[in-house]
């Protein structure tokens, strides 16, 4: 079979990790804990990174200390893998849904704004949605597969509204803005090392923040808020939201290849786009002259998705559709949904990932695009 997206294990990894093992520093505590934070800040250009047992885990310690509380409402797209709905849900209060770009395929900024102009006010530095009266105390953009919305429109709308940024960068790592890493524009940025991301650790996550007060909570927090190193003294409600020196070996080694894992995503992604410029009736991300996106995970809008998902079963090749939109979950069916032309339903239904792990061959793609003319020329 050819999978969709793996981890490409060619590096250090090994070595890091029988370190590990023969040291037996295994657990939480261990130097490579640190130096992966110290790297992965590094790359981001951002003075405080702390390690997280997942990305999930990072988003709900950020949007904690964003100050979301109880019956607030937190600004979402509505297409998203569903962990940042989740992390909301952890704190009691609800996304609001807004719809997504048909180009960009990333919050609609142009909706988002409309809706803050006529159905929100600011009172007392707050931004106070006028029907139910409850507070928006964060927006979490979603950096969809590793593309950028305009971060220079959502952090005038933040600063506008007095709404705190939380961003989603799970798909991010390595994409930028206008040179300025994605995660580093709001209060707190997160990344997520899971085994389909562009580096992994088997699972993980990272939280980015400039503000060394709010990085010294983050690491309080999420390591279960023990104020005192020889006593099992807790000041607070903390959280077991640590990183094992073991994975964060693995992370290590990760980064040191980062830079070829970006390069090779690159070939991939101008590879397919290659071919589908030649086919009618499939449409491919749209990415602005100021993102520099980091290819993440391959995706065409195409008119027969059923069909062609069929056909690469047949064929041994992984493929999946984008993730069901959040306000056709359960979970979420009942929260605020702004919208027009519903984008998020029409995409899901006519969306494809194709393999693109960083790990692919030439061979291997080479098939992917034979199998895709086979298709297409029938």
């Amino acid at each position: 079979m050819i999978p969709l997206s793996v981890p490409n294990i060619s590096g250090n990894e090994w070595t890091y990790i029988k370190d590990c093992l023969d040291s037996n520093w295994v657990s939480s505590v261990g130097s490579y804990v640190s130096l992966f934070e110290k790297k992965v800040a590094e790359f981001c250009g951002v003075s405080n990174a702390i390690a997280t047992s997942n990305g999930t885990s990072a988003l709900h310690m950020s949007l904690l200390l964003a100050g979301v509380k109880r019956n607030d409402l937190v600004i979402l797209p509505n297409v998203t893998f569903v962990a940042p709905a989740n992390a909301i849900k952890y704190l009691s209060a609800d996304p609001i849904l807004v719809d997504i770009d048909a180009g960009t395929w990333q919050i609609d900024l142009t909706l988002l704004s409309k809706f803050l102009d006529s159905e929100t006010s600011v009172i007392n530095s707050e931004c106070i949605h006028k029907k139910s009266q409850r507070k928006i105390s964060a927006v979490l953009p979603v950096h969809v597969l590793g593309n950028m919305c305009d971060m220079e429109i959502l952090m005038r709308l933040s600063a506008h509204y007095h709404i705190p940024v939380v961003e989603d960068s799970t798909e991010a790592l390595g994409s930028y803005y206008r040179k300025k890493h994605a995660g580093t524009f709001g209060m707190f940025g997160c990344l997520s090392f899971n085994g389909n991301k562009i580096i992994t650790t088997g699972g993980g996550g990272m939280i980015l923040c400039s503000d060394k007060d709010l990085a010294k909570k983050a690491k309080h927090l999420t390591t279960q808020a023990k104020a005192n190193p020889d006593e099992y003294y807790h000041d607070e409600v903390g959280y077991n939201y640590r990183l094992v020196n073991i994975l964060a070996a693995m992370g290590v080694a990760q980064m040191e290849q980062l830079p070829g894992f970006l390069l090779r995503k690159k070939q991939i992604f101008d590879n397919y786009n290659e071919f589908f410029k030649g086919i009618h009736g499939t449409v491919s991300q749209k990415v602005t002259i100021d993102v520099s996106p980091n290819n993440w995970l391959y995706t065409i809008r195409v008119s027969n998705q059923e069909d062609l998902r069929k056909y690469f079963k047949e064929n041994n090749v992984e493929v999946r559709p984008l993730w069901v939109p959040m306000n056709q979950l359960p979970a979420f069916k009942n929260d605020i949904y702004i919208n027009t032309q519903n984008v998020s339903d029409q995409l899901y239904k006519s969306c494809l990932s194709l393999p693109c792990s960083t790990g692919l061959t030439n061979e291997d793609q080479a098939e992917v695009i034979d199998l895709l003319r086979g298709f297409y020329n029938d």
